[in-house]
């Protein structure tokens, strides 16, 4: 039904305009009496056979939604209903943000991917933390973070630290995004001493709380083998809890989308089908290379069943969707979900 009739209509507007239409019609819905209860008896499936346990945290399945979709915290509770196994908000600035002027967002129809250039808008930490206490715990939480674009790079790690320790009670696991290709003067965050520094301050702050959460790492799927082998080393050398693999590309290689369709678009982080192989590459890399010495979270171009199965295979521990969930809709979750059953 979403593929055959719902998605022709709401491809027919603005991407932005959209987004936001869809979480009005989703809250709307959810209000209704036993709407929310149909849409968990269709695409949720509880099986422990599905349940992963990782970094300390018990996810009942592995399939989670990536950030960038719910980037104030405002729909978790009712997107939780379709079937999720983590919700991953964000990203998470300091102060608010419009971003990048509009337009910013593009669908690549013929590829079934997106080109987005938001730079972390968002309403800011406190924003989100107001909407996270209505946190019905249905699902675990994940917190992705940044810096705001307007930060000078000596205070960088001052931005990361503060959304650090005012999220740290409300959310389940941190992200730290140092790949976003959308924001401005982000070089410092490619520099391995840098990140080294950013991840020990992020971890003393975390020491300091009762109950400590995990701390991730989100990657860039461009990276050469030898970035990869830094970040191998990084993991090792740091005890960061894992990484999620991977972020939007910059590489516009081998799309169907024409060449003037995409100098009209301008720059932008690609995302969906485009990147699926390149993402997977990276997440097989990173799994061999260090004999799987850490959990990762394979992200990028999961459209089908097959294409998160090929991520798990690749050495991934759990997955995340974000522009699949857009193409294919939500029962994309409850596919995945009964082909890792099959694989069992």
């Amino acid at each position: 039904m979403y593929k055959q009739l719902i998605r022709p209509i709401l491809f027919l507007f603005d991407p932005e305009k959209v987004h936001y239409f869809t979480f009005s019609l989703i809250r709307i819905l959810c209000k209704i009496p036993f709407v929310a209860s149909i849409f968990r008896s269709i695409y949720q499936m509880n099986d422990p056979r599905l349940e992963k346990n990782l970094f300390g945290l018990s996810f009942k399945n592995p399939v989670g939604l990536a950030a960038g979709f719910d980037k104030n915290a405002v729909l978790y509770n009712e997107l939780a209903n379709f079937g999720f196994g983590f919700i991953e908000i964000g990203t998470v600035t300091p102060k608010g943000q419009v971003g990048n002027p509009k337009k910013r967002l593009f669908r690549l129809k013929e590829d079934k991917g997106i080109i987005n250039r938001m730079g972390f808008n968002n309403d800011g930490m406190e924003a989100a933390i107001k909407n996270l206490k209505k946190n019905k715990h249905k699902v675990i939480i994940g917190g992705n973070i940044g810096k705001n674009t307007a930060t000078q790079p000596e205070d960088y790690t001052e931005d990361y630290l503060q959304v650090f320790k005012e999220l740290h009670p409300f959310v389940d696991y941190f992200v730290l995004n140092v790949s976003c290709p959308n924001v401005g003067s982000h070089a410092k965050l490619n520099d391995k001493d840098y990140l080294v520094e950013l991840i020990t301050a992020c971890q003393n702050q975390n020491n300091r709380f009762k109950i400590k959460k995990p701390i991730l790492l989100k990657i860039a799927p461009d990276l050469n083998n030898t970035q990869l082998d830094e970040i191998i080393d990084l993991v090792a050398e740091t005890k960061i809890d894992g990484v999620i693999a991977s972020n939007t590309s910059t590489t516009r290689d081998n799309l169907k989308t024409s060449t003037e369709r995409l100098q009209q678009i301008g720059n932008g982080g690609v995302s969906g089908q485009p990147i699926k192989n390149q993402s997977t590459k990276v997440i097989q890399y990173l799994s061999k290379s260090s004999n799987k010495a850490f959990p990762i979270i394979g992200v990028g171009g999961i459209h089908t069943a097959e294409d998160a199965i090929e991520k798990i295979e690749a050495g991934a521990d759990l997955v995340q969707v974000y522009t699949g969930f857009i193409y294919e809709g939500p029962s994309l979750i409850k596919k995945i979900n009964k082909a890792v059953l099959h694989k069992l």
